[in-house]
């Protein structure tokens, strides 16, 4: 798949897409993105319309990343994260992921491609609690 991104697809560059995203979530749907637990919600209601509307991952790459950054960066501002190179390259992993402390890892990116592909099987609100332990009130909904 090839992305045409603004900034590379590097840890460095991760907090930029996750701005970039609040700032047109806001222009477009007028979508409120402000980084908390909360704010799932908003992203997966996004993801879900993406999905009735029969766009593809393909088709939506962009968009998808930067939402993917956008759940990453509150992984790295609440949990403690830090963006990494993912393990290596793979058609379907991202190349990024989200280090937590003891390191255990989460692909954020990956987690809403799954979404749009698998729709309300996948719960990015379930995936965030299970790495943001400070997010536990949001464990009571379902998971992949």
């Amino acid at each position: 798949m090839q992305l045409h991104l603004k900034h590379p697809l590097e840890p460095a560059s991760a907090p930029r897409h996750a701005a970039a995203i609040v700032a047109t979530a806001a222009d477009i749907s007028g979508a409120e993105l402000d980084y908390t637990p909360e704010s799932l919600d908003v992203v997966e209601g996004i993801v879900d319309g993406f999905r009735a509307e029969g766009a593809t991952g393909e088709e939506m790459a962009e968009s998808l990343v930067a939402f993917g950054c956008y759940i990453g960066e509150m992984l790295t501002r609440r949990a403690g994260g830090v963006w990494r190179h993912g393990p290596g390259p793979s058609a379907t992993a991202s190349p990024l992921v989200v280090e937590l402390p003891g390191a255990r890892q989460c692909c954020p990116i990956d987690w809403v491609f799954h979404r749009l592909e698998c729709g309300d099987h996948v719960s990015i609100r379930g995936l965030y609690a299970d790495a943001d332990p400070g997010a536990a009130h949001l464990g009571d909904v379902a998971r992949c």
